[in-house]
């Protein structure tokens, strides 16, 4: 945790009893929910330093600027009108571009379920927190998997809607303006149905008339019951993607997705392979949309305390790009879009169904969860960023050190692949780790959650999350 404002959330919470004395009604349908909220959200009378030890006491870096104690988000206020009360803000990374939560504030964010292991990031405070049952359903962001990576690695349900979905008004962010790769808004909770509440509610509360960026897209309840209807009738086709060509996934991985594949075919339902266009173009272009300033974003905010950045931060120096850079950049980004829709368009003619594939079962990054300083490959998340799709991360199971053995067998198809897969072997096995002494023992992985992501096409929320409930129900015994 950040900040903690539990006098303030008290006082909230006596309001809301207030409230319902008097009227006889809830406020709204999150009436008396806490809700955690990444340390992105401003809030008044809490600080937002979003690690930044020169954000401390200021308003983003700006001091006497009249905002440090009375600006709210836009989202703040929408979930205070739903009847919800806040009382922390949460961990993150500096520059919050990083698979891992640390900061120069708090240090290192662990993974409460393994503590060898990361928590996620850059929305790791939500995801430790809501893991450890400290909060019922929080916020994080996403801009390239920060959402569904701590909910990943936390055993968590996660959201990432399309841009233009949810409101992102007034938040703190870093490279703001930067018109590449959007960051979203989206929520964490230990089921669907807690997503599902919190995205609908506010969705009700009309965020297109105060947030410019926002779709005017309701709750669409004709979608939910559409694809509920599909899968009752088994009439749903999934793609599953094992490899993304680059980095292979770990064995509690695969073995994952796996699982998840034969829950859907026990289901009645088809699944076929998804062979995509290559996701190599995918990941430069995201590498080139979050260096358009060539990392200065980053350097300005460290420099207003002088701390040093961690390692593991992805802040690159280099040069920035001009306009027709960047207008060129925007112009191959949108051609990669258009070339990946075609594809899913194309397949059709493969599921059986009429329809092109319904969703794509894939990993989530190539770890259960990655060890500190060993986020090696983001692969297996950015795609969905650059592509703007709709994604639910669905946790499966737990690293089983008796039947998760590495693979004797395995060739790396370069240096990276090589890098990840040593991140599951033992001793010694990636580059020098010092923050914990267990770092190399050959069961370091033992119990971590493990989950897989469901893709859908773009401003599917509604869709995406009733096959997460569909597949959770499944599931139970």
């Amino acid at each position: 945790m950040h900040e903690i404002f539990f006098d303030q959330a008290l006082e909230t919470a006596k309001g809301l009893d207030d409230y319902l004395s008097k009227h006889g009604k809830p406020k709204g349908p999150l009436h008396g929910l806490p809700v955690s909220l990444k340390d992105q959200f401003h809030v008044k009378g809490v600080d937002t330093s979003m690690g930044y030890v020169g954000w401390i006491g200021t308003f983003e870096g700006k001091k006497g600027t009249g905002k440090e104690k009375v600006f709210e988000s836009l989202m703040v206020e929408e979930l205070r009108q739903l009847g919800a009360v806040l009382y922390v803000k949460t961990s993150v990374p500096h520059t919050l571009m990083c698979g891992e939560t640390v900061n120069n504030i708090v240090g290192y964010t662990y993974n409460p379920t393994n503590r060898n292991l990361s928590s996620g990031g850059s929305s790791g405070g939500e995801g430790a927190l809501i893991s450890l049952g400290g909060s019922p359903v929080g916020f994080g962001t996403d801009i390239g998997g920060s959402i569904r990576i701590p909910a990943a690695f936390c055993g968590l349900y996660g959201l990432r809607p399309s841009t233009g979905r949810m409101p992102y008004e007034g938040m703190a962010n870093s490279w703001d303006g930067a018109p590449g790769v959007l960051s979203v808004v989206g929520p964490l909770a230990p089921s669907p149905g807690a997503l599902r509440l919190v995205t609908k509610g506010l969705l009700g509360t009309q965020p297109w008339l105060h947030d410019p960026l926002v779709h005017e897209l309701p709750w669409r309840n004709e979608q939910e019951e559409a694809i509920t209807k599909l899968a009752k009738e088994k009439k749903l086709c999934f793609a599953v993607m094992r490899h993304d060509g680059h980095v292979a996934p770990h064995p509690p991985v695969s073995r994952a997705v796996e699982e998840t594949v034969k829950l859907v075919e026990s289901l009645g339902h088809k699944v076929i392979e998804w062979k995509p266009p290559a996701h190599g173009e995918l990941y430069s272009a995201v590498a080139d949309c979050w260096n358009f300033d060539g990392g200065a974003d980053g350097r300005k905010a460290f420099d207003l305390s002088g701390e040093t950045p961690a390692p593991q931060v992805l802040l690159e120096e280099r040069p920035q790009f001009n306009a027709s850079q960047i207008m060129d950049t925007m112009v191959h980004k949108r051609a990669l879009q258009k070339k990946y829709m075609e594809y899913w368009n194309s397949t059709e003619q493969s599921t059986g169904t009429g329809r092109p594939v319904d969703a794509v079962i894939s990993p989530l990054a190539p770890f259960a969860a990655a060890r500190p300083q060993g986020y090696t490959h983001y692969g297996y998340s950015i795609w969905v960023n650059l592509l703007d799709y709709t994604s639910v991360v669905v946790p499966v199971t737990k690293v089983n050190k008796t039947i998760d053995a590495k693979d004797a067998n395995f060739k790396a198809i370069d240096e990276q692949d090589q890098k990840t897969q040593d991140t599951c072997k033992s001793p010694g096995c990636h580059r020098e780790v010092t923050l914990l002494t267990a770092a190399d023992d050959p069961e370091v992985y033992d119990g971590a959650h493990v989950a897989v992501q469901l893709v859908g096409r773009r401003l599917q929320e509604e869709k995406m999350l009733a096959l997460a409930s569909y597949l959770a129900e499944a599931k139970r015994p």
